[in-house]
């Protein structure tokens, strides 16, 4: 039992020396500082249909202000199902197409990828943003087109 807990205890120090070396390094990294935002921010973020908790207003403009930074973005975003977590997402993914940049939205289950899918279909709709989806409800063929394109910016 000792062994194994000293095992454990220099395994654990080792994550820590290697998560304080990347967190080091992060801070000398220079990153992509976004534009402020435009009208078209605005308006995306006036079409929310809910009225946003003061968590997520808190959420969402230190999520913007993180990403107008030059330095790397390291934040996580956690809570209960239900509490717009998406949509904190979806401002930032907005925030990134507009300076040009392409966003990639990862998630655990294929269902919650359909459903991702579709709100973010929704919510661009009215915008020069194409949004798509690689997972198994794809077929291989409409998967190779998608990571063909997305490389060069486009995905049809």
């Amino acid at each position: 039992m000792a062994k194994a807990k000293a095992k454990v205890r220099e395994a654990v120090r080792d994550m820590a020396k290697e998560l304080l070396e990347l967190y080091a390094s992060r801070q000398t990294v220079k990153g992509y500082a976004f534009s402020a935002d435009m009208p078209w921010q605005l308006e995306f973020e006036g079409l929310f249909p809910y009225d946003e908790t003061p968590d997520q207003v808190r959420a969402i403009a230190e999520v913007k202000r993180d990403m107008e930074k030059t330095r790397p973005m390291d934040r996580l975003l956690c809570g209960d199902v239900g509490y717009g977590k998406t949509e904190v997402a979806l401002r930032a993914a907005f925030k990134s197409v507009m300076d040009n940049k392409q966003v990639a939205v990862l998630v655990p289950t294929t269902i919650l990828a359909q459903q991702h899918y579709n709100t973010f279909r929704e919510r661009f709709a009215n915008y020069p943003v194409k949004v798509e989806m690689l997972s198994r409800f794809r077929t291989p063929k409409e998967q190779r087109q998608i990571l063909a394109g997305s490389p060069q910016g486009r995905l049809t």
